[in-house]
């Protein structure tokens, strides 16, 4: 079957790649055609349904291109790359992330579909542009938590070591098009540390089901992400990403299927955000927005 199929091809990639591929030269094209099609690509739009699936913000950097189910290579966007093929054929674009924000980790993403037509025009010695590729969520992808920080309650709940709290924004410092407001953690030499963690629990998911976390940000301060498993009545901390200093707003998917799968016997889990100042700043501000756990059943 293709899920599973795509998601055992994910977590092999991300596992395995140590480096990005530019361009993929295993493959053969019958025949004996010489000059290529090139085929030009400079974004993919992701389509989402906002009441159930939040905002349509997302990190797409690289495509995963197959011809007639064979892979061509993986590129980084914008792309152009040529093509050993002529007339109408099947394109398969397959939009790719980092995972965890890191280069060397580059996948495609389990939880966007592929972007497939069926009868693709190549013309030999001729750039074909591939106009507004546009991806959407799968249907059965689960979202387990969003917080877009839209509404007046909060879902997330400050530890009692936390000396400060998130607020929501006035509008206008927001990542996209959809959002009038986003979080805001202020720290400064008083209020030094940020500590909080989802408001509810959520149910470890079934081995080798893939679960990450999108979340869109800017911040002048590091901050941590990670998950706290309640296993045997206690919580098991588990850092797994640090945000970087970011001037404008970005986004990160994070991976955190492999460390649940360590946990078998747990029952739940949350995910926790966590800053101290930095020593070199008298004051600090980090923006969260687009808050996203999601999973999709293998």
């Amino acid at each position: 079957m293709r899920l599973k199929t795509n998601l055992y091809h994910f977590f092999n990639v991300i596992l395995c790649c140590t480096a990005f591929l530019v361009l993929s030269s295993c493959y053969k094209f019958d025949g004996n055609q010489t000059i290529p099609s090139y085929v030009e690509i400079d974004t993919v739009l992701l389509r989402t349904y906002y009441p159930d699936q939040g905002s349509n913000s997302n990190a797409i950097k690289d495509v995963w291109v197959y011809v007639n189910d064979q892979q061509i290579g993986a590129f980084e966007l914008p792309a152009m790359f040529p093509v050993l093929a002529i007339e109408n054929q099947k394109l398969e674009i397959r939009p790719g992330i980092k995972v965890n924000g890191i280069s060397s980790t580059r996948a495609p993403y389990p939880f966007y579909k592929p972007i497939i037509y069926d009868d693709f025009l190549f013309i030999p010695d001729s750039t074909i542009p591939v106009i507004n590729p546009t991806t959407e969520y799968y249907s059965n992808v689960n979202f387990l938590w969003m917080e877009d920080f839209e509404h007046a309650g909060i879902s997330l709940s400050e530890s009692s070591s936390s000396d400060t709290v998130i607020v929501r924004t006035q509008p206008g410092s927001n990542p996209d098009g959809n959002s009038r407001y986003s979080g805001l953690i202020s720290l400064n030499t008083i209020d030094r540390i940020y500590s909080a963690s989802s408001a509810n629990s959520y149910p470890i998911p079934n081995q080798g089901s893939p679960t990450l976390l999108e979340v869109d940000f800017k911040t002048n301060n590091y901050i941590n992400i990670g998950i706290l498993i309640q296993e045997n009545g206690n919580f098991i901390k588990i850092p797994l990403v640090i945000l970087n200093h970011s001037e404008i707003w970005n986004k990160i998917y994070v991976n955190l299927g492999p460390n649940l799968s360590l946990h078998p016997q747990a029952t739940d889990f949350k995910v926790f955000f966590e800053t101290v100042l930095e020593d070199n700043l008298s004051s600090a501000t980090i923006y969260l927005d687009n808050i996203k756990l999601i999973n999709r059943p293998y």
